[in-house]
């Protein structure tokens, strides 16, 4: 995948791994656009980056999510390559039910509907246009889930299978379909769980992680991992279940 004279749609780019990804595409010479639901965020972007274009959004909001597809057609003809990045997580106790399920935001909503909609609505534009690309942004958990966050997990095993289904049925339009799969990294997602776990820090930057996938993008390695979630991408089944063992030995 060449890296220049892209125009890149990045959701939940306006923080962590997005906004690093938002960074490098700049810097890599190409046209970034990010979307998020913080104003005051995407304006303290754009007072750094003038460059880069922003637009709020809730990509959860079937309506926003149509606007949002729409706009990015209608002032971009030349957009190319759309990364899904926006997600949260949140630990959830099945122990107590449904309760701690229904008591924030649903992550399958947001981790998996969306960027499944997303893809969908703009994939005739992208079809157009030369170099096209959806980059899908999963996570190691996606491989070896976290029973302490059954929900997450899931919905990026289902990233997962949907990058890989997708990749093939997409392989005659000319769309390329890569998924990032990051370790842990030291981003604002889940500060509940973090904090309930002494403030973990993860030593992994977002500059650093987005660096590698960028070389990853160039080499057009269609699954890219960093650390752990490399061996990941590759293991085994038997690997793959002592790898789950050995994460969640604490519960």
């Amino acid at each position: 995948m060449r890296l220049s004279g892209n125009t890149v749609l990045i959701t939940g780019g306006a923080s962590g791994i997005g906004y690093a990804l938002a960074e490098a595409f700049l810097q890599a010479g190409s046209t970034v656009i990010i979307c998020g639901r913080r104003a005051k965020r995407l304006g303290e972007v754009q007072a750094i980056h003038p460059e880069i274009r922003t637009r709020v959004c809730d990509i959860s909001n079937e309506q926003d999510r149509r606007d949002l597809s729409e706009w990015a057609a209608a002032n971009f003809p030349g957009l190319n390559v759309l990364v899904n990045n926006a997600g949260i997580q949140r630990d959830i106790d099945f122990t107590h039910g449904i309760d701690d399920f229904l008591a924030g935001e649903n992550e399958i909503r947001i981790n998996l509907e969306a960027p499944v909609i997303l893809s969908g609505l703009l994939i005739p534009h992208l079809a157009k246009n030369k170099d096209a690309a959806i980059i899908n942004v999963s996570s190691g958990l996606g491989f070896v889930p976290a029973a302490r966050m059954p929900v997450y997990s899931a919905t990026k095993a289902g990233m997962h299978a949907f990058s890989m289904a997708l990749r093939l049925q997409l392989a005659k339009t000319g769309i390329q379909v890569f998924e990032v799969v990051p370790p842990p990294v030291d981003t604002e997602l889940n500060p509940a769980g973090r904090a309930a776990r002494g403030n973990y820090k993860p030593d992994l930057s977002p500059g650093t992680f987005a660096a590698a996938v960028m070389k990853g993008l160039e080499n057009n390695v269609l699954e890219i991992g960093y650390g752990m979630t490399a061996g990941f991408i590759h293991a085994s089944r038997a690997e793959l279940d002592n790898s789950f063992k050995q994460m969640n030995s604490r519960m």
